[in-house]
């Protein structure tokens, strides 16, 4: 027996609506269908897809369709699923650490090529600090 609740269209719904899934079409009438159908671009290049039945009610799933949809639609776990529903924590998908403040690809560029400066070097530098150097070398030119 499983520590989650049922789940149903509404948890389905805002689960897509927290973690930022696109409506591709809605149930208003401007594809003829019955379903919400959502999509999310992941970072490794897949495009996941899922359809909630309208409207998005308190109608639960059987296990057997629910299944289905946690693990080859939304590809998540069920704690996962109901962390991003109950309190807006996302998944992790994969996503790369970026820090805040990313060097622009010109300027890690030039000062590995340019400049000869070393990726791990580069890496570590601050955007003033990476600017500091081009400048550096420019005046000096």
């Amino acid at each position: 027996m499983s520590d989650w609740p049922t789940p149903a269209r509404a948890d389905h719904a805002k689960f897509c609506e927290n973690e930022g899934w696109r409506v591709v079409r809605d149930a208003r009438g401007r594809t003829g269908t019955h379903h919400l159908t959502y999509e999310l671009d992941l970072p490794d290049g897949r495009t996941l897809r899922t359809r909630v039945s309208h409207p998005p009610d308190r109608t639960g799933y059987g296990p057997s369709i629910w299944s289905h949809i946690l693990w080859d639609q939304l590809a998540v776990t069920e704690a996962e699923f109901w962390a991003c529903v109950r309190g807006g924590d996302r998944p992790d998908r994969g996503r790369p650490a970026a820090p805040p403040e990313a060097l622009p690809s010109e300027v890690v560029y030039l000062l590995i090529h340019r400049l000869g400066v070393a990726v791990d070097e580069v890496a570590t530098m601050s955007k003033e600090q990476a600017i500091a150097r081009l400048n550096a070398y420019w005046a000096a030119g």
